[in-house]
């Protein structure tokens, strides 16, 4: 008797040419947030995207991840995909044309107005509205930079975004395309388990997040504010806004004035 494989509804395996999929087989939901990351390390992906819940939505195929290794665009036998600056310098920059063959065979069959995004510490800070923006595109390509950074042709022609992560440099952008991943997928439909926890989570309303506290009701010396076990959830919701303005206005007084000249304007 042949056993009549079980329908996966909208779900499908997906399979491209240049690019990698990372977990194999993957499902992919039609319509799923895709991130394309272009990089001279796939084998560094899906890393710690591919654990917890990013990795549960992963394999459930509520994302997808594909990589597009730089090096397979390389020039001559040895595929380089750098060279030495002009007007000299140390180090070494992503050539135009290299990466601009990777970029293409990104873009390809991708909509209009798909985020084009090179990871830079020179770029705008990454940011909570930053993400929640990004979890509203269909997905998003990330450029992974290395050595001395990308010959600005390339950014200029296909008007890259450059996005950082602070006020700091490493040695490439494998770990912040990551991190602008995980806070991208964290926001879309049915990956976090509650949904309103993200409604309430710093950052996503101006502020930095209340103190959060939990069993044992008693450590230390220290105990659980009377306030969160007194079952008034008015009273509760009331305390959690004032620390939260409490803590913003000590901690990121840059943060507070914004959130206070937000609250004049409206």
């Amino acid at each position: 008797m042949t056993n009549t494989p079980r329908s996966h509804g909208r779900k499908s395996i997906s399979a491209t040419a240049q690019p990698r999929e990372l977990i194999t087989p993957t499902p992919r939901l039609a319509g799923a947030w895709t991130a394309k990351v272009i990089t001279l390390l796939p084998q560094a992906f899906p890393g710690i995207l591919g654990e917890s819940l990013t990795g549960r939505a992963l394999q459930d195929g509520l994302w997808a991840l594909e990589t597009i290794d730089l090096r397979q665009f390389g020039e001559g036998k040895h595929r380089n995909v750098d060279d030495t600056p002009a007007g000299g310098g140390a180090g070494m920059v992503l050539r135009a044309d290299v990466m601009g063959r990777a970029i293409e065979q990104a873009q390809t069959g991708t909509p209009s107005g798909w985020p084009l995004i090179y990871l830079s510490p020179r770029g705008k800070r990454l940011d909570q509205a930053m993400v929640q923006g990004l979890s509203k595109a269909p997905g998003a390509t990330l450029i992974c930079g290395r050595f001395e950074g990308l010959d600005e042709r390339v950014i200029e022609h296909y008007g890259i975004q450059e996005v950082s992560l602070g006020d700091f440099v490493m040695t490439g952008g494998e770990i912040a395309a990551q991190a602008l991943i995980d806070a991208t997928v964290r926001l879309l439909p049915g990956v976090l388990g509650n949904a309103e926890s993200a409604l309430e989570e710093s950052h996503s309303n101006g502020l930095l997040e209340h103190p959060q506290y939990t069993r044992p009701a008693e450590w230390m010396g220290r105990e659980i504010p009377a306030i969160l076990t007194s079952g008034d959830h008015a009273k509760v919701a009331k305390w959690r806004r004032e620390m939260s303005e409490k803590i913003t206005a000590e901690r990121r007084p840059d943060l507070w004035d914004a959130h206070q000249a937000a609250q004049r304007a409206k």
